[in-house]
């Protein structure tokens, strides 16, 4: 295996990485923009009001997101081991 296919496979790993964790990191940042605006046009400084939400809300979007991130996976996998031959050859 060359140089340019261990780059080929790290890129659509780190591609697949992405994708994958995006709708995650998306929600929990949408959430703190939101509870933070609040927190500064209530003057509320609790620190759990920040953390609780985010967790739910990542939470959720984990279980919504759950089918399309299976299928995802399982999509990179076969793809990945059927076209192992290529790597090795």
């Amino acid at each position: 295996m060359g140089a340019d296919q261990t780059v080929e496979i790290m890129r659509r790993l780190m591609l697949e990485a992405l994708l994958l964790s995006a709708p995650l990191l998306i929600g929990a940042a949408l959430i703190s923009l939101i509870v933070s605006l609040l927190q500064t046009l209530t003057s509320v400084q609790e620190q759990t009001l920040t953390a609780v939400p985010r967790l739910l809300v990542v939470f959720v979007l984990a279980v919504l997101t759950m089918p399309w991130t299976v299928h995802r996976l399982i999509n990179y996998t076969l793809h990945l081991w059927t076209g192992f031959h290529r790597y090795l050859g």
